[in-house]
């Protein structure tokens, strides 16, 4: 793998960059595949990464309708934690905190991981009996948790209003240390290097347009690039996976909505943890650059649009001035939308589907960024050894038939 000095780094920009290796390859796609992959975001390439590194299947082409990342993985608000009920969640989403605490050198990549706490607030008595509950369930899962007094939260957060006459008075908070934020981009951009490194084809702009089939498996994938062979097929769209399934020929309960995020201007740096606010629905962190990254519920509405809208950015920037009225001059710099896929149960569906050789990994949801390179094992181990893996066991498809459901609507603290 290519290092490079400060000189050679002083060269390169003299050379007006012209000069850097190319993190993965741009192959042109070949006729035929042991696995294809739909889906260039971060479970897709991670799906790669894993089916390469771990099972030794190389032939693998990941096809992506736009660029690499593109999707939710650059659309978020970047925030990984694993404060789950549910036994079986709480073990995939903290397999992936604990893969996140040691992706840097596992990837050879800064994926920029800061684990600076995700802290949710606790206005009531109500929410504080939760939160003890809540921290005694983590206990039991094997995942740290604590809750925090008024002196605590206050030293953590000094800029908070904690007046007693706030909207919204604050009585503490419940916090997961190990949680934090990392740099969307760069879990893509790890994920992808290190995949192609290990000969995966990654083929960017090439949409998937149907399937041809012999009874009921796919043998090829046609797409914007012509025709693909495969002998197993793994789609990880996120909000698109209806689309696909539709494609394939059968139906998920699946519903698409719209989650938009935000940030302000750079500002010095003020904000030191996660904060959500279960009261007025917003949570907010600062980046390393020092834009306030702001989100909030998601849109009541069905869509496949990317953008913000006006009434949310209303709704966030209130909430937050709400809770921050220091930030009250800051200007909005961006805004936008990912599209989430929510199922009745708000956990995931993964493995197999109706189709005998196409494999799934979708309904995360809004926590299917901290979920990336659990969500990609998960779906490597379906692909190649053609069944679940024992941490996805509980989250197949076919629960939905059996009412064996996974309710883990309340977890992010904003119910979705």
């Amino acid at each position: 793998m290519q290092r490079y000095s400060l000189a050679n780094l002083v060269l390169q920009g003299l050379r007006k960059n012209v000069g850097w290796q190319p993190a993965w390859r741009e192959p042109v796609p070949r006729p035929s595949y042991d696995a294809v992959i739909i889906g260039g975001g971060g479970h897709g390439l991670a799906t790669a990464y894993y089916l390469a590194k771990e099972h030794g299947v190389r032939n693998v082409a990941v096809l992506e309708k736009g660029w690499l990342g593109g999707g939710n993985t650059g659309r978020n608000t970047t925030v990984v934690r694993s404060d789950y009920l549910f036994p079986e969640s709480a073990a995939v989403y903290d397999w992936a905190l604990r893969f996140y605490e040691r992706a840097a050198r596992e990837l050879n990549f800064n994926i920029m991981l800061s684990q600076r706490g995700y802290m949710t607030l606790i206005y009531n008595q109500h929410q504080l009996e939760l939160a003890r509950h809540k921290v005694n369930y983590l206990a039991c899962n094997g995942v740290e948790g604590e809750i925090i007094d008024l002196a605590e939260l206050k030293r953590l957060v000094p800029l908070l209003n904690v007046s007693e006459t706030a909207r919204y008075p604050i009585r503490g908070a419940f916090i997961q240390r190990r949680g934090g934020t990392i740099r969307h981009d760069a879990v893509a951009w790890g994920f992808a290097r290190a995949a192609s490194s290990l000969g995966v084809d990654i083929i960017q702009n090439c949409e998937v347009l149907g399937f041809g089939k012999a009874g009921n498996r796919i043998n090829s994938i046609q797409t914007s690039h012509g025709s693909i062979g495969c002998d197993v097929v793994g789609m990880a769209v996120a909000g698109h996976s209806s689309v696909i399934a539709d494609m394939a020929g059968f139906r998920l309960p699946v519903t698409s909505h719209c989650l938009q995020a935000m940030v302000s201007e750079p500002i010095r740096p003020v904000l030191g943890t996660m904060v959500s606010s279960p009261a007025t629905g917003v949570y907010i962190n600062q980046t390393q650059k020092g834009e306030l990254v702001m989100g909030s519920i998601l849109d009541l509405y069905h869509s496949y649009g990317q953008r913000g809208t006006f009434c949310t950015i209303e709704k966030t920037i209130t909430s937050v001035v709400e809770m921050f009225p220091v930030f009250a001059q800051t200007r909005l710099m961006r805004h936008w939308a990912g599209i989430v896929d929510v199922v009745p149960d708000s956990s995931p569906i993964l493995g197999p589907t109706p189709v005998d050789n196409l494999f799934i990994n979708c309904g995360w949801g809004t926590g299917g960024f901290k979920a990336i390179p659990a969500g990609g094992m998960l779906l490597a181990h379906a692909l190649a050894v053609g069944k679940q893996h024992p941490l996805a066991e509980k989250f197949g498809l076919d629960r939905f038939r059996s009412n064996r459901l996974v309710d883990e609507g309340a977890a992010s603290g904003i119910a979705h």
